[in-house]
């Protein structure tokens, strides 16, 4: 075979695959969005600089700011178990992050001080003034960043199973810069995400890492994480691919000196990682409380609501 027809026929064979995975990648669209688990009419929208912000506002009282996990899996759904019970108490605002839920999904680099910006200009421009944050892992060092720079704008911090700092404090390198511009590519990043992030993968974290008490977990929270996480035509995967490359990690050691907030961080206990990252936070400023809820992992807030809304209103009352 002459190269001329083996040029033709590799030629070919790309197209058919890219193709193929062109077509995969639309139906994981269709599959993950179909049911509209997180309808986008429920929600107001902050009209950001880099995109709209999806939030929900409820309840009366002193203001209070959830912010959920960084991560292209989650979305202010996160917090749809105890929203209700501290709307009793007080203003509660949940949030989409930008590239997660309902917001917008921008096809840039996400970086940590990108959601610092994002967190203080919402807390400026939409509460209006001086708010208590309930933050779930990861997005933590971004809350404790933010608060560092402007103490104007947040009061009490409770912190739920903040990322380990020595993990944080890890830079991209060459090889992490490779993948992210590997899944940022159109039609074989996003069929690799896919393959990644899928129903079965989603289904297998909550059963293994995120939850201690595997009853307890529902076929309609896996499904709005696939479906956050295939919003817009699967653009939560520039989210995915930067906190994978490490670009929405930052070093926080040089913030937490900075602080006289009153900190609280909120473990679960099934699994013992959370207590020694806690610990980390504890040993740099010894200020810092820590709380532990038993039979829980990463989500204590979701496996355990009433137990959890029960500490955050003690640690809370006691500051006040």
């Amino acid at each position: 075979m002459g190269w001329k027809k083996k040029l033709s026929l590799a030629t070919v064979l790309v197209g058919a695959a890219l193709g193929t995975m062109h077509v995969i990648n639309r139906l994981f669209t269709y599959i993950a969005t179909a049911d509209n688990m997180l309808d986008k009419e429920n929600f107001e929208y902050y009209e950001w600089r880099f995109g709209k912000i999806a939030y929900k506002k409820t309840g009366h009282g002193s203001p209070l700011l959830l912010v959920h996990d960084l991560d292209a899996l989650y979305s202010s759904h996160e917090w749809n178990k105890i929203v209700d019970e501290l709307s009793k108490t007080n203003t509660v605002y949940s949030i989409d992050l930008l590239g997660c839920g309902c917001s917008d999904h921008p096809v840039f680099t996400y970086t940590n001080f990108l959601y610092v910006q994002l967190i203080t200009d919402f807390i400026k421009h939409v509460i209006g003034e001086k708010t208590d944050v309930i933050v779930s892992g990861d997005s933590s060092s971004f809350v404790l960043m933010a608060c560092a720079n402007n103490d104007t704008i947040i009061n009490r911090i409770a912190m739920i199973n903040p990322q380990n700092l020595v993990s944080l404090a890890k830079i991209p390198t060459k090889r992490t810069r490779a993948i992210k511009h590997l899944l940022f590519t159109p039609i074989i990043g996003t069929f690799i995400y896919n393959m990644l992030v899928n129903k079965r993968t989603i289904s297998r974290d909550f059963m293994s890492t995120l939850f201690y008490d595997q009853n307890k977990v529902h076929e309609k929270d896996i499904l709005t994480c696939f479906e956050a996480s295939h919003k817009d035509k699967a653009h939560s995967k520039y989210l995915y691919a930067c906190k994978k490359s490490r670009f929405t990690n930052a070093n926080v050691l040089c913030c937490l000196s900075k602080l006289n907030n009153s900190i609280f961080i909120i473990v679960g206990n099934s699994n013992p990682e959370n207590m020694l990252s806690a610990s980390q936070y504890q040993n740099e400023l010894p200020s810092i409380e820590i709380v532990g809820i038993n039979e829980t992992k990463q989500l204590p807030h979701v496996e355990k609501p009433e137990e959890f809304t029960e500490q955050i209103q003690i640690l809370f009352s006691e500051e006040e």
